[in-house]
Formats: C-alpha cells, sequence, structure tokens
C-alpha cells in the first residue's frame, strides 16, 4: 500500500495536469478533478499525517472532539486556539454591521462575550447537530455516533453502520454544508475500518485535515466498540485545488516525504463523550516546514 504522502502527490499531480479550471461559489478559481481515492492501513497504528508539509493534528483532532460534541458554535473551538471555522461567522458579521473587525479582535469578543458568540459565533445546524441531534421529524433526535457505536457491538455484519450529515431540508442554514458527507464502517478480523465520501474536497487545506480528523475518529469509534484498527478508504469526489494554491502545491511535490508518524490513544475513555486531545500521541512526526495558503470563503 502506498503511502499517505504518495498518494497525496499523485492526487495533486492529476489535478494540476489533468484538472478542469472552474469557476467556483468563492471566486477564486478551482483546478478540479471528479473522483479520486486514497486507502490507508492503520493496523500498525500509522496514520495519514502529511510528512511533505507540516499538519496542525491537534488542530484537525480538535475539530473531530468539536464535532462530537454535537456543538454549532464556534466558542469552544475559539477558546482551544482553533480558527479554522471562524471566517464564515466573520464574514457574515462585516457583512451584516459594515464593521471592518480583524479575526483577532473578532475571536477575542466570541470567548469574552457569551451573548455575542450566541449571535454570532453560531454556523447554524452543521456537522455535530447532525451527527448527534438529527431531527427524526417526530419532536425526537437521532444520535447517529452512538448507534454506529450500538451496531458495531450488536451486529457487526450490517451494511448499515453508517452516519451521515447531508440533511436537505437544514441545508439553506448551515453555514457550510457538509463537505466530508458519509462515514461507513465495516468489520473484518476483529477490526473495524472506515470508508469516507468527501463530496468537495479543497485538496492543499481541507484534505490533510479530513484524511487525520477521521483516523481519529476511527481510533475512538473501534476502542468504544471493543475492536481493532482496520483501514481508512476516502472517496472524493470534486477533488480540486484553488487556483491561488497552485504555486504551494509544486513546492510540496517538489519535496522528499519522510517516515510516517504513528498516532495512539494514551487511555480508554469512558464513553465517546470523554476523550480530550490529550488522550492522543503522535510519534516519530519529522514533517516539512508548513506551507501558508489563503481560506477561500
Amino acid at each position: 500500500m502506498f503511502s499517505a504522502d504518495d498518494q497525496y502527490a499523485a492526487i495533486l499531480r492529476s489535478i494540476i495536469d489533468t484538472g478542469e479550471e472552474r469557476i467556483d461559489r468563492t471566486g477564486v478559481g478551482t483546478r478540479s478533478i471528479f473522483g479520486a481515492s486514497a486507502r490507508f492501513d492503520l493496523s500498525d497504528g500509522t496514520v495519514p499525517l502529511l510528512t511533505t508539509k507540516r499538519v496542525s493534528w491537534k488542530t484537525a483532532v480538535k475539530e473531530m472532539l468539536w464535532f462530537l460534541t454535537g456543538e454549532t458554535n464556534i466558542r469552544p473551538l475559539v477558546a482551544a486556539k482553533v480558527g479554522i471555522w471562524t471566517d464564515w461567522p466573520l464574514a457574515r458579521y462585516r457583512r451584516e454591521t459594515g464593521e471592518a473587525i480583524s479575526q483577532a479582535a473578532f475571536e477575542q469578543r466570541i470567548v469574552d462575550d457569551a451573548d455575542f458568540a450566541a449571535r454570532w459565533g453560531d454556523l447554524g445546524p452543521v456537522y455535530g447537530k447532525q451527527w448527534r441531534r438529527w431531527d427524526d421529524g417526530r419532536g425526537e433526535t437521532i444520535d447517529q455516533i452512538a448507534e454506529v457505536i450500538h451496531l458495531l457491538r450488536t451486529n457487526p455484519s450490517s451494511r448499515r453502520i453508517l452516519f451521515h450529515g447531508w440533511n436537505v431540508a437544514d441545508l439553506r442554514d448551515m453555514a457550510l454544508p457538509p463537505c466530508h458527507m458519509v462515514y461507513q464502517f465495516h468489520v473484518r478480523g476483529g477490526r473495524v475500518s472506515c470508508l469516507l465520501f468527501q463530496r468537495s474536497a479543497d485538496q492543499f487545506l481541507g484534505t490533510p485535515f479530513n484524511w487525520i480528523g477521521a483516523s481519529a475518529l476511527l481510533m475512538m469509534i473501534a476502542q468504544q466498540a471493543d475492536l481493532a484498527v482496520g483501514e481508512l478508504i476516502w472517496h472524493g469526489g470534486d477533488v480540486h485545488l484553488y487556483l491561488n494554491h497552485l504555486d504551494q502545491a509544486e513546492t510540496l511535490l517538489g519535496r522528499a516525504p519522510r517516515a510516517a508518524p504513528t498516532m495512539r490513544l494514551v487511555r480508554r475513555a469512558a464513553s465517546i463523550d470523554d476523550y480530550r486531545i490529550e488522550d492522543f500521541v503522535v510519534d516519530g512526526y519529522d514533517p516539512h516546514p508548513a506551507i501558508k495558503a489563503d481560506v477561500a470563503v
């Protein structure tokens, strides 16, 4: 099985060499291909954490932990020094108030003022809401994550062990519709694997986060279901590079991959709700320097 760096580089090269330039909702423009896949064996602890550029793995795991809380407000993220979701509420605040506030000042107000955070920090019914509190239309909610763990424990051969976030009725109220949409699980030989379908993949900034976030999720769910970890299989739909990321992609492609790192959990949490960032340890991570690239909002 090819390394994460090799598979990532092959996708980047395919986008650069064969992708079509397209106008997207952000106005930045992309070079895009339709359909890409990657497959990673996590059974020995190796995770798809790129070494050809530094990826802030703690930020990716903190984001996944935030999803699992069911939270939709950025306040807990910002308090944890994670600003990857700030762009969307910040853009709305600037647009609706006309105030040219800096991101740092906006985030500080989010942390300091609960009422301000409630008004301006909510993203609508995004990932966490759908994963943990899906409205069933009958006055109740469905915890999809709990259902997945229950099925893994009680019916591991089921073909229905999955959760997703594409709630059509709620899309209009989301700051951003879900990009990583469907997570399906499969058990074989006491190991659980995860297949992730991602409808839209910002290959330079988003996909490396999605790979490590999904790896962390698989580790947690496996532990809660008393199973070992198997593979992570990733399928992307519209897989693209923003046009202002092309030079950065070429820089990365000129770098030689280094040894793959490993990730492990240092304790068994009482439940899926009890994990903390301190429970994750990454060993052997010696990447090339980070490559700065702007987020397209």
